[in-house]
């Protein structure tokens, strides 16, 4: 809780991220990743606007192509060093070096860094989601829980991933009492205390007054939400329009992505979360896709390969983001859709199964609440100072958070 300007104090801290107009949907961000990268001849782009022609493998993004940004060449300088997955997906997000022999040590990746600036206004900081089980093995000195988490809340604490679908489903809607269903003023009452004993006189009173402006405002909201008199942006959705999903694994994995891709949908739908990251497999995965009739081979060994059946997996990954984007981009939050409030990144921790890490494939999608322009391609593939982590500076100063460094990057992309 912000305090007004009081003379007992002359250095003060680092700004909350200024907060939109109560009229204006807030910008959302999800981070989607599938593991050993894209067949290697068919992730590109040319062109621009509608216009863009796409690869393969992007083809299911097609209606998507004015919306989109194709990002091309940038890279973690930190994931080179152990050329194997698990050494360049556990900083994917951070861009951090990586601890090996035994030790776990990343970074904390920018949708916990934003969940920890934007988390309490919202019942769920951040949603963490999965579609196959973490590994906690060692593959060449370096652990595969790098290869199994995306998303870290601190440097040694990869951020616990949810693979049930009736489990996330019920992080979000579960009536248990949080945080932010009590008064501001409870929630801050023994530091506001702490803090008289701190200030003078004046400040004082400007406390008690600054105070008690806040109760009122509270009892006003309180009242009008309950004589439907509420203005300014809501959510479109009040509770969830879908039913639980059943306990435990669906079988089908194109049932259980599409679960989990339904409820990351929901929780923004419902603003009971802005910050999401669905992790469709892991890097090294062992997933099977009889779905598709490709039942012969794991995920892993099949990206080794560039052969039809390659590209019709990669396809069914995109064709999960594409569903993402087109209900988020059915739902209308004034004058923009719900696609419109968000960037929805996607990416791979390599360029194609052969462990190329020198450039990344990187997509988003979305207008980050009218700050960003798609239909282009951003090319920097043999340009100095091609951090992934410049884009993650970028996408966060579209959220109001602007950082003088993040990762191995000091500068955002002026392009995005």
């Amino acid at each position: 809780m912000a305090l007004p300007w009081m003379e007992s104090f002359t250095v003060w801290g680092d700004e909350a991220p200024a907060a939109p107009p109560a009229s204006q949907a807030p910008v959302r961000l999800a981070v989607l990743f599938s593991g050993n990268g894209f067949h290697s001849r068919e992730w590109w782009a040319k062109g621009e606007g509608k216009n863009m022609e796409l690869g393969k493998v992007l083809a299911p993004l097609t209606d998507f192509r004015e919306k989109m940004l194709f990002v091309r060449g940038l890279y973690n300088e930190e994931a080179q060093k152990g050329n194997i997955h698990s050494s360049q997906t556990g900083n994917l997000l951070s861009g951090a070096p990586l601890a090996s022999g035994g030790e776990i040590r990343s970074g904390t990746s920018v949708d916990q860094l934003l969940a920890q600036r934007y988390g309490s206004s919202t019942k769920v900081s951040s949603l963490v989601l999965g579609c196959e089980k973490s590994n906690p093995a060692v593959h060449k000195n370096y652990s595969m829980l790098y290869s199994s988490h995306i998303s870290w809340s601190s440097p040694t604490t990869p951020t616990p991933l949810e693979i049930y679908p009736a489990l996330a489903f019920d992080r979000l809607f579960k009536d248990d009492v949080q945080r932010g269903d009590k008064s501001v003023l409870d929630a801050v009452l023994d530091d506001a205390t702490d803090l008289r004993r701190q200030i003078s006189a004046n400040d004082q009173r400007k406390l008690d007054e600054y105070l008690y402006s806040v109760r009122d405002v509270e009892r006003r909201i309180e009242n009008a939400g309950k004589k439907g008199e509420l203005q300014g942006w809501r959510p479109t959705l009040s509770k969830p329009n879908i039913p639980r999903p059943p306990d435990g694994i669906p079988q089908n994995i194109a049932d259980h992505m599409r679960l989990m891709c339904d409820i990351m949908v929901l929780g923004f739908q419902t603003d009971t979360t802005r910050i999401c990251t669905l992790k469709l497999n892991n890097d090294h995965s062992s997933l099977r896709f009889p779905n598709l009739g490709v039942d012969y081979m794991i995920h892993h060994l099949l990206s080794h390969s560039d052969t039809a059946d390659w590209l019709k997996v990669n396809q069914f990954f995109l064709e999960q983001v594409a569903y993402i984007a087109r209900k988020l981009d059915g739902i209308q939050e004034g004058e923009r859709t719900l696609l419109d409030n968000t960037m929805l990144l996607y990416c791979s921790s390599m360029l194609n199964g052969n462990h190329d890490a020198s450039q990344l494939p990187v997509i988003v999608l979305g207008g980050g609440g009218g700050r960003l322009k798609g239909g282009r391609i951003l090319d920097y593939k043999g340009k100095a100072d091609r951090q992934m982590c410049r884009l993650y500076l970028s996408m966060m100063d579209k959220m109001e958070v602007r950082l003088p460094k993040f990762g191995d990057a000091s500068k955002p992309l002026e392009e995005v």
